[in-house]
């Protein structure tokens, strides 16, 4: 499903590839989380092929009223504190993704799949 904005000169449509991506890349910028861990089959397939993207261990489901929700599967370095990690990330990834798509973030989940040393 793709989150529509009309306005006056048209119509904005995202898909949730799209929003996937900024939402990854918000993540990745983050200091302590050092890698993105597979949300599902098909990432896990692209990660043994080789395929690097930034949607990987992003899921992004888009509700009726455009709201959007986002979970993250990252790996953390060890030593860190894992609260203070996943608020900046959730802080960061909201604000990433309200400033360059104009769609109102509802819910940022951080899901610690792993801890690398």
């Amino acid at each position: 499903m793709a989150a529509i904005i009309k306005n006056d000169l048209g119509t904005i449509s995202f898909g949730e590839d799209l929003i996937a991506n900024i939402a990854g890349s918000a993540a990745c910028e983050n200091y302590g989380i050092v890698g993105m861990n597979s949300a599902n089959a098909s990432d896990t397939i692209l990660q043994l092929v080789g395929s690097e993207n930034m949607k990987r261990g992003v899921k992004v489901v888009i509700g009726a009223d455009n709201k959007v929700k986002i979970d993250l599967h990252v790996t953390l370095m060890y030593g860190v504190s894992f609260p203070a990690v996943a608020n900046n990330a959730i802080s960061n990834v909201k604000y990433r993704v309200e400033e360059m798509t104009g769609l109102s973030v509802d819910c940022v989940n951080i899901y610690v799949e792993a801890v690398r040393v």
